[in-house]
């Protein structure tokens, strides 16, 4: 089977991911009747042979539901990563994380693996002091530019607060879903189920919507 990186490209993620600094846990998930999980897990696959610092770990719905349970996983494919005390951290993907979204799965693994801190300090302790349950749901597609910026924004907001919940849907995957919250263009982000933003907005401007919750 070929192989869906080529070797250009499978130099540059590797020059990327030598940057990582503390191990981690890639751990993802499949079941049956899934149309882009085949595709989904090869590409990780491939994203772990290029680091010693990645652990892959594959649950399938049928045999290991109780891990879908523990992680809150509502769908498959979908991926979370555990840091190197094997915590949960960061968003939880759901859909295929190619095309443009690879770099949003990339930058999740270098924000894991502490390869640099993820803001300044006057930005991430404002972060830290929000003292209230904020979810975030961000809609994007393989073909967009601008939307592993909102993504990696979602994603290092959970990072550095436990308050704060964030998941990335790649809509082509999870169309109904997207459909419900009326997804017609992308990135989409959802605040509390009250709040929207579009496009590739700064952190800032996640900040501004939270505080009007």
């Amino acid at each position: 089977m070929n192989r869906l990186l080529n070797e250009e490209t499978s130099t540059q993620i590797k020059e990327m991911l030598d940057e990582m600094k503390m191990p981690l846990t890639l751990v993802y998930f499949t079941k049956e009747n899934c149309e882009n999980c085949d595709l989904t897990a090869r590409l990780l696959d491939e994203i772990k042979s290029l680091s010693d610092k990645i652990i892959l770990e594959k649950y399938d719905f049928a045999k290991d539901s109780e891990i879908f349970k523990r992680y809150n996983i509502i769908g498959a494919p979908s991926y979370v990563i555990l840091n190197h005390d094997g915590l949960k951290t960061g968003s939880t993907f759901y859909g295929v994380p190619a095309g443009h979204e690879i770099n949003t799965l990339l930058s999740n693994l270098l924000d894991v693996s502490e390869a640099q801190a993820l803001y300044d300090d006057a930005l991430t302790t404002k972060i830290k002091a929000i003292d209230k349950p904020v979810n975030l749901k961000v809609f994007v597609t393989v073909s967009c530019p601008h939307c592993p910026g909102a993504a990696i924004n979602a994603s290092r907001l959970a990072q550095l607060n436990p308050n704060i919940t964030a998941e990335v849907y790649e809509s082509q995957s999870f169309y109904e879903l997207a459909n419900k919250y009326q997804v017609s263009g992308v990135p989409k982000i959802v605040i509390n189920e009250t709040q929207t933003l579009m496009g590739n907005q700064p952190v800032d401007a996640f900040l501004t919507a939270i505080d009007k919750l």
